[in-house]
């Protein structure tokens, strides 16, 4: 039977209930992994929690507003206090807005979207990173953070404004901080898909609407013609986050079937 890539180590996932959370908390599980999940939908999160522990995951659960950032400290903890350590971090929470241009967005809509999708990611690393390079410093023990941005966050997106804004930060944060933690042992990236069968761009873009014409026109930018699944993105997610991958950091990566090579 192959290595599990991720036998023992502790893995904190953000947003763990929605499209990419769960994808990324069943490889992990299936990498021999130890989960610490949060999300703000407690019955999500229960029903995932309760799957993967049937599959033999060894799961913690936390509800989560990513935006009080007293919570990511307590997310730290729970990881520190049930398995002593924390290896991975994935900062996934995240929302959209309503697609409407620029002067058009409700203020409201738009603080919230970057406090979720920007200062979510900011209280998440400023704790994690703590107990990451205490662990360099006293075990010489190396860990990864992937901080899940967007296509939108390196390239414009029309009606999108703030949520475009929010995930260029999150990208700025991702390779400021991989600058200042190399020596740390700590590697930091991003993950920047384009449109993926998630439930956040299925129910707020699509409007639930599963209709040919819609997704048709949703994809009409991207080269391959068609969004992609979780696991397309998920995947490229847990390279950057193997311990073998030792040498990647600071990178944005695009998952977006060719969008950005235009």
């Amino acid at each position: 039977m192959a290595d599990k890539k991720f036998d023992g180590l502790s893995v904190l996932i953000t947003g763990a209930a929605g499209g990419f959370g769960r994808s990324m908390a069943k490889k992990f599980v299936d990498q021999g992994a130890n989960l610490v999940l949060s999300d703000h939908a407690e019955e999500g999160l229960e029903a995932l929690a309760t799957e993967l522990r049937e599959i033999g995951g060894d799961v913690v659960t936390m509800v989560q507003d990513v935006t009080v950032e007293e919570t990511s400290k307590q997310l730290v903890d729970l990881a520190i206090d049930t398995f002593g350590r924390l290896d991975v971090a994935i900062n996934n929470a995240g929302i959209g807005h309503r697609q409407v241009k620029t002067a058009d967005v409700d203020s409201a809509e738009a603080l919230a979207t970057v406090q979720v999708d920007l200062m979510g990611v900011f209280y998440g690393m400023k704790y994690q990173i703590k107990v990451m390079e205490k662990a360099f410093a006293e075990h010489g023990r190396t860990s990864s953070i992937v901080n899940t941005s967007s296509l939108a966050g390196i390239v414009g997106a029309p009606r999108g404004s703030m949520y475009s804004a929010a995930k260029h930060g999150v990208v700025g944060l991702t390779k400021t901080a991989a600058l200042e933690y190399a020596r740390s042992g700590i590697r930091i990236n991003a993950i920047c898909p384009a449109f993926a069968r998630t439930p956040m761009v299925e129910d707020d873009l699509l409007g639930g609407n599963a209709d040919a014409k819609a997704e048709d026109f949703l994809v009409r930018g991207i080269p391959m013609r068609r969004m992609a699944t979780a696991d397309e993105v998920t995947q490229a997610m847990l390279w950057l986050c193997d311990p073998d991958n030792s040498f990647t950091t600071g990178q944005a990566l695009a998952i977006d079937g060719g969008t950005s090579a235009m």
